[in-house]
Order: structure tokens, then sequence, then C-alpha cells
């Protein structure tokens, strides 16, 4: 048991991968729709490349979403509307028609009775359908039922059989007879106007509801396929009957085969492709980036992002498939490759890509349009902590979205009437969405402790903390890591390596030094040197402990392990030579490692960079009535020195790039001296 537990202690970082790798296939595969996956890919219009297709079962050939619309736009048109009327009103106003007539009307003459005669008929024509309590916007052909409170029907009359309220007076005023005196015409309208009440008013309720009912019944298929019928012939073009019913059969398919016997082998089959893809990176990693391979955070870092976007993808699809393409996608490759490298950051993008293709709709369309966005992310964003450097290439990116997008629906349609401007709006928003990558690395910064271009760019401010008390304690240290940081920043530049990052190292590797700075050279202004009263051993012992109180000092202010490893590294395994030879003067039995650094050596291109730099400024400074072959000589002799010592075994530098970095260096310590050109005699 105890062999056992020191085994997976031994290889617990394997066994956490492991882990993170099974989770995350896992969370992935379970995100994916429930359905299965049609093995036929077609377009309309396009001629169908697979072998003659035979109907697998019999299935109904579903309607297109036009000609539900239609249907349903045509029962809407022809659906009735649903008053209620109130049949006890028109008894009142006749008696209070009664009532009001004889006030209006007091003398007994014959004119009166034909005049009460036509009120009456008024009363019984005004109400013979009814009257409507305000005006609705219906046609006037539309028809109209009428029911009681009860909701029984009573009659069903076109909109026009019904008055309204605006048409009162002309109705009034066409029922009483020319003959019939104006005084006696406005004192019956205004008698009228008094007592009449309307009775009809809609009924939302029970109109909403047979429209529901009718609406309801709108079948959604129309014909049938019969199984081993001939639906489409190889070379065939897919025109619109024959999409639609391979649409249906597709519809089918997804939503039956998954559901029945085959549930568990597409599930199984789901999870070895999904586990395909995340080994896939994992080897990656392992060849070509084994040092973020063998950090547990950095690898839970790109899985973690992968996760997010295929989760964002998921949800964005279950809520409307249409705004797909308002998930900004090119976030991943812009933050992979702001704390990694462009080429990790364009290999996990793709491989997402591809994840991603099982769940999208027009998968090959979205795939293409994705893997070309991430390309471009690569290829335009440069230097990431310059604002101005992620507008612009944001909109680079928004603009080879709509591109390609356009180009996809003119194969797709033939024309660009039909186009849909609202997918470029999504294109914009996506454009807008991917600017949220700053605050997110800032994010990611604290979570799991990475350290960006836009971090290293906020260290190698010199007003900062710690480069201030640097610059107070030990000035001479100070101005000597600012003139490293420039010949280091020149040298990267150089050989192609990370010249932000370079920087920074330099800018920081000499920080133990503050604790005792006068027992450095470079801060000893008064003449008086502290080693006098010090013995070999323990002078070097004061120098060695710089690299050490250096880590101690960069834990404290929380500086990034990545400036850190400049800070280990930046002397190696080198001898504190000065006192080494000095000590062995005086006494021969002498061990080399009590006078050298503890290491690590340089272990990427950029350590080693800070250690050439950094040996060939503290030197140059020992330069008398320098000249351009000696510089040349001196930076040759140090650099290799350092080579034959096996400084640079570990990093990934080679012979060509220690050239070119000495090339630099030369050019620099010559421009620093003022140096001419030596012309012959």
């Amino acid at each position: 048991m105890k062999e056992l537990l020191n085994k997976w202690y031994k290889n617990h970082a394997l066994v956490y991968k492991m882990l993170l790798f099974l989770v995350t296939t896992l969370f992935i595969v379970y995100l994916f729709p429930k359905t299965g996956k049609f093995r036929y890919s077609f377009e309309k219009g396009k001629p169908w490349q697979s072998e003659n297709l035979y109907a697998p079962f019999n299935f109904a050939i579903q309607k297109t979403q036009e000609e539900i619309n239609e249907e349903q736009l045509e029962i809407e048109n022809n659906a009735p509307v649903y008053f209620e009327i109130d049949r006890e009103i028109p008894e009142t106003i006749k008696l209070n028609y009664i009532t009001k007539f004889n006030e209006v009307f007091n003398d007994s003459t014959t004119s009166k009775r034909t005049l009460f005669r036509q009120g009456t008929d008024m009363v019984e024509t005004l109400y013979e359908n009814g009257i409507l309590d305000t005006d609705y916007p219906y046609s006037n052909d539309k028809q109209v039922v009428l029911v009681a409170s009860n909701n029984t029907v009573e009659k069903r009359i076109e909109y026009r059989g019904l008055i309204e309220i605006n048409q009162l007076r002309n109705r009034l005023e066409s029922f009483l007879k020319q003959s019939t005196s104006a005084e006696n015409k406005n004192k019956m309208i205004s008698l009228f106007f008094d007592i009449v009440k309307p009775n009809v008013t809609l009924n939302e309720t029970l109109t909403k509801k047979t429209l529901e009912e009718e609406l309801s019944q709108i079948s959604h298929t129309r014909g049938s396929i019969d199984k081993d019928q001939l639906i489409i012939s190889k070379g065939q073009v897919v025109e619109d009957e024959e999409y639609n019913i391979l649409k249906s059969l597709k519809s089918e398919y997804e939503s039956q085969v998954w559901n029945t016997a085959n549930y568990n082998w597409v599930l199984v089959a789901y999870t070895l492709l999904v586990a395909l893809a995340l080994l896939m990176l994992l080897l990656f990693l392992q060849k070509y980036r084994l040092e973020v391979f063998q950090n547990n955070t950095k690898v839970t870092f790109i899985f973690f992002n992968i996760a997010l976007m295929v989760l964002l993808t998921t949800l964005v699809i279950n809520y409307n498939s249409q705004y797909i393409y308002v998930v900004p996608l090119c976030i991943l490759p812009l933050v992979l490759k702001a704390f990694f490298d462009a080429r990790l950051g364009l290999f996990s993008h793709v491989l997402t890509v591809l994840l991603l293709g099982f769940i999208v709709p027009n998968s090959y369309e979205y795939m293409f349009l994705q893997i070309i966005g991430g390309i471009v992310t690569i290829l335009t964003v440069s230097e990431l902590y310059k604002r101005a450097n992620l507008f612009i290439s944001v909109g680079q990116i928004t603009l080879i979205y709509i591109i390609a997008y356009f180009a996809f629906f003119v194969i797709h349609e033939g024309q660009i009437t039909t186009l849909k401007w609202d997918t470029f709006g999504l294109f914009i928003l996506c454009g807008l969405a991917t600017l949220f990558v700053q605050p997110l690395i800032y994010i990611y910064e604290k979570i799991f402790g990475l350290v960006s271009d836009v971090s290293l760019l906020e260290l190698s401010d010199t007003n900062t903390k710690l480069l201030k008390k640097l610059s107070n304690k030990a000035p001479g240290t100070f101005h000597h890591s600012l003139n490293v940081a420039n010949l280091a920043e020149s040298a990267a530049n150089e050989i192609g390596a990370n010249a932000m990052l370079v920087r920074v190292g330099a800018l920081y590797h000499d920080i133990g030094k503050m604790k005792n700075p006068t027992y450095f050279t470079e801060n000893q202004s008064n003449g008086i040197n502290p080693h006098d009263e010090l013995s070999n051993r323990e002078s070097a012992g004061v120098i060695v402990d710089h690299v050490l109180n250096g880590i101690e000092i960069a834990k404290k202010y929380n500086l990034p392990d990545r400036v850190i490893d400049f800070i280990r590294t930046h002397h190696g395994t080198s001898v504190v030579y000065y006192f080494y030879m000095k000590e062995k003067a005086e006494n021969e039995d002498v061990q080399i490692e009590d006078f050298s650094y503890p290491g690590p050596k340089p272990f990427s291109k950029e350590t080693a960079i800070l250690m050439m730099c950094d040996s060939v400024e503290a030197a140059s400074k020992s330069l008398k009535e320098p000249t351009t072959t000696k510089i040349n000589d001196f930076v040759e002799n140090i650099i290799n020195k350092q080579m034959e010592s096996g400084q640079f075994l570990n990093a990934n530098i080679t012979f060509k790039e220690i050239q070119s970095i000495k090339k630099v260096l030369k050019h620099k310590l010559a421009n620093i001296y003022h140096l001419r050109i030596e012309y012959p005699e």
C-alpha cells in the first residue's frame, strides 16, 4: 500500500492531467445535443454527391417555415372576431326614448306622431345588430360572431353590419325624411345622442382562444415517404422539393434513431471523438510545449477556456441558433496567444471549432468562418497591450467574417436580393464582444496566476514601488539593470524572442543586491570596499546570496514566476571567478562548488539572453581605452566561456542566434563608447 501511495505521489501531476482530461471530455459530451448526427451533407441547388438515397423508414414530409407562416396568416385573416352583445340595453333605450320624446315634443300635432314613428324605427334599426363601444381596426368584410353573455352564438355577420360611434350622426340623418324640418331634425339628433348607448363589445378572450385552437390544428407535415422509396439519385440537383424531403429525413433521423436503440453507441462515439481531440492537444503540449505540459495550472487554464467556449456556444444554440455568430470565439486564440504563443493559440482554436462542428447548424460554413477568423486573429493581433492594435485587429476580424459569410450566402442562394443584413449586425456584436478580452486577461491573471504582455508592460515602468526602492538603495545596480534591459531587448528583437519579457526580467534580475548594496562595486561610491574585511569564501557567499535574496524579495512583492525565473538563472551555475582565483592562490585545496552559483542554468532563449547581456555589461566597465577590436574580443571571450561551461545547454537557443546576439552586443557597446570605425593606415 505504501509503495502504491509513493508511486501515485511521484506521478500525481500525470494523474491530475488524466482526471482533467476525463472531466473535460465528459463535460463537453454532456453539453452536446441529445440527438444523433445525420451522415449526409447537402445544400440546396447543389448536386447530390452520395449514392442513391432510399428511405430507411417511413416518415412524413415536414412543411417549410414559410408554408406554415402562410397558413397561419390565412387563418388569422379568415378567423372570425367575437363580440359580446347586450340585448337588454335596446329595451331600456326604447323606454327612455318615449319619455324623452314627450319631453322634447309636447304638442299633439300630426307631425309629432309621424316623427315618433320615425324615431321608433330608428331605435329598431340601430340595435338590429348593435352599436360598438369603440372603433376597431377591422375591414368591413371581416367575419363577426355575436355572442350572448354566456358565450352562446346569436348570429354571424360582417363587420360593416355593426355601427361605430363615429357613424351615428350620419345614420341618424339618413333615417330622418327630407320632409322633416331642420329644427325637428336637430332635436331628434340631440335626443338620440342623449339616450343611445353601445351594446356590443369585443370579447378578446374568446377571440384569442378560438384563434389559438385553429392555429394549433395546423399540420406541420404534408404527404409522406414510404420505406425503401427513392428519395434522390446520385448527381441529381437538390431542388426545393428534394431539399425539404432531405431535411425531413434528417430531422426524423435525429429525433428517432438517437432516442431508440443507438443512444448508448452514439454517446460512446461522441466521447471517443471529443477525447481524441483533447488527446491531440495534450500530445501537442508534450511534444512542442513541454514547459506548459508540465505545469498543471497552465494545462487547466487551456482546457477551461476550451470548455467555456463550448458552453457559451451551446447556451446560445439552445436559446436561438440564429445568434450563433454573436459568440466571440476569437477570444480563445487571443487569450492563449497573450499568455503563451500564437501556435498554441491557433492549434487550440482549431480543435475547439472541430468540436463545435458537432452541435452547430451549417457546420461546414461555421467551421470555415471560425477557422479563418482564428487565423486572422493570430496574424493580425500583435502587442496586445497596445489598445489601438486590438481595435484594428477586431475590425479586421469582423470584416473577414462579413466577407466570408457574404460569399457563402451567394453560393447557397445564387443572388443577393434576399441577403440577411441582420447577420452582419451579429458579426459586429461579435467584434464588440471580442474587445472584452482585455478585462478577461486581467481576471485570468488573478485567478490562474499567469502573466501576459499587459502585465509585463506595467512591470517595465521604472516608477513601480520595487524599482524605485532599488534606485534609492542601490543606484549603481539600478543603472546597470537599465543598461542590461536595453541590451537584452535589442538582442531579443534580433532573434525573435519575447523582448518585453526579457526587458522586464533584466530590470528585476539584480533586486537581491538591495540587501547588501555596498558589497557590489557599482554601488561603492566612497572608495571603501567591505570585502577587505571578509574572507574569500565569505565574500563569495555574499555575492552568491544576492540571487536567493532576489527571489525572496520578488515573492514578497508578488512578481510573476516568469520574472522570478530571470533572477534564478541569470548567473546559472557559473563561478564567482575573482574570489575563487584569489582563494586558489592562497589555498590550492579549494572546492569550486563553494564559489559557484546554485543555478539553475537558463532554460529559455530569454533567460539565456539575459545571462549574456548581464555578464557583458558588467564586465564592460573594466575596459580601458576600448577599441572596436578590444570590444569584439571581449564579447567573444565572455560568451564563449559561458558556452564552454555548458550554461546554455538547457536553453532552446541555437549557435546562429548566439552569433546574432554577439553582433548586437558588439554594436551596442561600440555606440556606448562612441567608437569610430578604425581605418587602415
